[in-house]
């Protein structure tokens, strides 16, 4: 039995799943409003048209491993995957059901085949099951997978690719119906890096924002105490450099490695290159986007990661941190990854701290020439009025461009999607605030830094609403 089923077989057996038939888990009413869900229909649909005389069965599972839907052509296949309850509306996850296709391709992540003895579970051996999870082409989050189960005593052999297909075929044609935009690239290419030891009187910019200067008190509270930190936020937000920063505060010289979840399929190699460095003394290591890794993977770092503090409670260095964690959410790290996390501390996105935005901007342009650059008033405005759903990601890549083809950054440096708002209607309380920000700026003499002074707000906060609201600035503000 290979490392991924002896694994899955130790979470089945965690999960006190039986060993001896599915008990029923039924996971409610089916949502088909989904994009996942529509393409993926689509593209079972067809196979079923070209397969329906095959002793298949072609599903559809959201990424908590409930059954969407259901297509056969095989009455006796059908009565047998309902006594064992592998039908719409029932949860068929490894913690339902133990080690089967589709849970196990769902927990690792990377297309995955079941055969008979390999199933947990005695009642699912007279089945082989072929899954293959498919992610939201834009965004890469997990949606759920493409599972085709067939009676052992069929040939498994094309079994595998014709899941990996009709998974292929629904990611492309989500992709096609999300506006052709591109989609997001695999997590390959640089997957570690490390800092070494700041020297003293060096550093890197910091955020002044309330928000920001808050979270890294509590992030270099925790470290302090040798818990593991989890900073939750959005992919962009700067998570890892809250928790870079916040190392360097706690031990001013210690060595930084940041991990970068991998592709599935590279997550192995990729373990045991690094994490031998958990164990050395003046190290810690940032493990970025955990939430993306297969649950096996989880369970191995929990591990070496347990075996590491021991060495270092061994040693003279037990209260250095070995391991923080970056994720978007605590409820999407794995157990017991998740377990081991002794702080949680809430990332706020870039557009909830506009203060932070020209400061930001100001850093990113002096990185990209190695000198001060400068930015107008109304660039300014331009920046601090968008919402930036990249966060500092996509603020990096704006400026970047822009300090490459001027000494002093103005509107039209910018994209010209950063001035142009969506059109949509307002709500009440937005058209209430808009008619007071009018007000006051019809009075004669009246800026938009006193507006946000007669509002008590900082004059950033007043930019950005007036962008979000559609309110032109006055000449005078300039």
């Amino acid at each position: 039995m290979t490392k991924r089923l002896l694994a899955s077989w130790q979470r089945s057996q965690d999960y006190g799943v039986s060993a001896e038939g599915v008990d029923p888990a039924w996971a409610g009413q089916i949502s088909s409003d989904s994009l996942f869900f529509q393409c993926g229909q689509e593209v079972l649909t067809a196979m079923h048209q070209t397969l329906a005389n095959e002793p298949l069965g072609l599903m559809l599972t959201d990424a908590d491993g409930m059954v969407l839907n259901r297509f056969s052509g095989d009455s006796s296949l059908l009565q047998a995957l309902d006594k064992v309850h592998l039908a719409p509306g029932f949860a068929f996850s490894e913690r339902e059901a133990g080690t089967n296709g589709l849970g196990l391709a769902l927990a690792d992540r990377v297309p995955s085949l079941v055969r008979a003895e390999e199933h947990y579970s005695a009642s699912l051996r007279m089945f082989t099951c072929a899954a293959v999870p498919v992610f939201e082409p834009l965004s890469g989050r997990l949606e759920g997978c493409v599972n085709i189960t067939t009676y052992t005593s069929s040939s498994p052999e094309l079994l595998l690719a014709l899941a990996q297909s009709a998974a292929s075929h629904t990611s492309s044609l989500m992709l096609a119906r999300s506006q052709g935009l591109v989609a997001k690239p695999g997590p390959r290419g640089v997957v570690f890096r490390v800092h070494g030891k700041l020297e003293p009187g060096a550093g890197t910019w910091r955020a002044t924002s309330t928000s920001w200067t808050r979270a890294l008190e509590k992030t270099a509270a925790a470290l302090s105490a040798g818990r593991v930190v989890a900073a939750l936020g959005e992919q962009g937000s700067g998570r890892s450099t809250l928790l870079g920063q916040a190392l360097r505060q706690v031990h001013p010289r210690i060595r930084i490695l940041c991990a970068a979840a991998p592709a599935p399929a590279d997550v192995d190699a990729w373990l045991s290159l690094w994490t031998p460095e958990l164990a050395k003394a003046g190290t810690a290591v940032i493990v970025e986007n955990c939430d993306t890794l297969p649950a096996w993977a989880a369970r191995d770092l929990n591990f070496r990661t347990e075996a590491a503090l021991r060495l270092r409670r061994a040693s003279a260095h037990a209260s250095l941190p070995s391991l923080a964690l970056t994720a978007e959410e605590l409820s999407t790290i794995p157990q017991p990854l998740a377990a081991a996390v002794g702080t949680v501390v809430a990332v706020p996105a870039l557009r909830e701290r506009p203060e932070d935005i020209v400061p930001l901007a100001r850093h990113a342009a002096r990185q990209t020439r190695l000198r001060a650059i400068d930015f107008t008033p109304a660039a300014e405005r331009v920046l601090t009025g968008h919402e930036w759903p990249g966060n500092i990601d996509e603020l990096n890549r704006v400026v970047h461009a822009a300090a490459l083809r001027t000494e002093v950054i103005d509107v039209q440096h910018l994209p010209a999607s950063l001035s142009q708002r969506p059109s949509r209607r307002l709500t009440h309380m937005e058209t209430i605030e808009r008619e007071e920000i009018d007000r006051l700026l019809s009075k004669p003499g009246m800026t938009a830094a006193i507006v946000a002074v007669e509002l008590g707000v900082s004059r950033a906060t007043i930019y950005r609403r007036m962008a979000r609201l559609g309110i032109s600035v006055p000449k005078s503000s300039t």
